[in-house]
């Protein structure tokens, strides 16, 4: 069995007897001597890589990609005879510590105290607002009300760190109920949900279903004071309503990780949106534990056993 592993980060993956485990370039066409693969495993792949890969690797039996969403192997068109694994449950501990720093970057104002230092001046309005009687909850997670939209195996990890520091955390997913530990909502909750909403976490998948799921309606559901934070998928933001919320102050700041276009294009009005904190999609860089998963389905697929994290199609 032919094995094709990117060379885009450093893979332990030995193979069988029979198997023949062979690197390729993730941002190449694929060799004609590779096109008897049958399994395929996918990390910072082009787009044109993995539409060669559909159309050219036809005996490919199963794609295995090391990111937590797949909606980019997804959208490469393979056929619906090949078995598509993600990477869920790789990227947990990153993506929540970035999240839970661009929380509290945002909740502490530390973009509006980055700029006073770069500066070189001594922030008193902040200084003053954090203790104002009126305003000084709104420079704390402590006593405020989260709400993590998308709550899988990341908001496991997230939820318990925000609650630690003093945070009320309720989820929303696909069914209500209680995960970890922790409430849980659905969409059709949201509009009394969010109107108590201080911080707003999106780990959102991009799907149809969630493409600009937080549009002008629901931030408007917000409160002015809300911070909203995603470090899920950029196409899941209205990007002009956040920048509009932002600059006419109906939303308090905002932080991400992620946006619709990647790299964000220069002239994009997100760069000098106020109260906007950006990072290139940095959160979950680097799987964790990414050759255990690779091997693990392997050995589940030689004895035909289920694979972990197929994808539904």
């Amino acid at each position: 069995m032919k094995i094709l592993v990117p060379g885009t980060i450093a893979l332990d993956v030995p193979g069988g007897p029979g198997d023949d485990v062979v690197r390729y370039d993730a941002e190449a066409p694929f060799r004609p001597a590779d096109a008897d693969a049958e399994v395929l495993v996918v990390w910072g792949n082009t787009p044109g890589n993995l539409a060669d890969a559909a159309a050219r690797l036809t005996r490919l039996r199963w794609v295995q990609t090391l990111a937590a969403g797949p909606d980019a192997v997804l959208a490469a068109g393979f056929g619906p005879d090949v078995t598509i694994t993600s990477g869920r449950s790789l990227h947990d501990g990153p993506v929540a510590e970035h999240a839970l720093a661009l929380v509290l970057a945002a909740v502490r104002r530390l973009d509006v105290l980055g700029a006073a230092q770069r500066e070189h001046r001594w922030d008193a309005v902040v200084n003053r607002a954090q203790a104002d009687p009126a305003t000084a909850s709104r420079y704390t997670l402590d006593g405020a009300r989260v709400t993590i939209w998308g709550f899988g195996s990341i908001a496991a990890r997230l939820a318990p760190l925000l609650a630690a520091l003093g945070a009320e955390v309720m989820g929303v997913a696909g069914s209500r109920g209680e995960r970890h530990g922790f409430p849980v909502v659905t969409d059709d909750d949201l509009p009394d949900v969010l109107a108590t909403t201080d911080v707003l976490v999106s780990l959102l998948p991009a799907l149809g279903t969630t493409r600009r799921a937080l549009d002008a309606a629901r931030i408007d559901q917000l409160p002015d004071h809300a911070v909203f934070v995603n470090v899920g998928r950029g196409a899941t933001v209205d990007e002009d309503a956040l920048v509009a919320a932002l600059r006419e102050g109906r939303l308090g700041g905002a932080a991400l990780d992620v946006t619709e276009t990647e790299p964000l294009p220069e002239g994009s009005p997100l760069w000098d949106a106020p109260h906007l904190i950006l990072t290139p999609h940095v959160a979950g860089n680097r799987p964790q534990h990414g050759s255990d998963l690779v091997n693990a389905n392997l050995d589940a697929l030689r004895a035909g056993r289920e694979l972990r994290n197929v994808v539904p199609r």
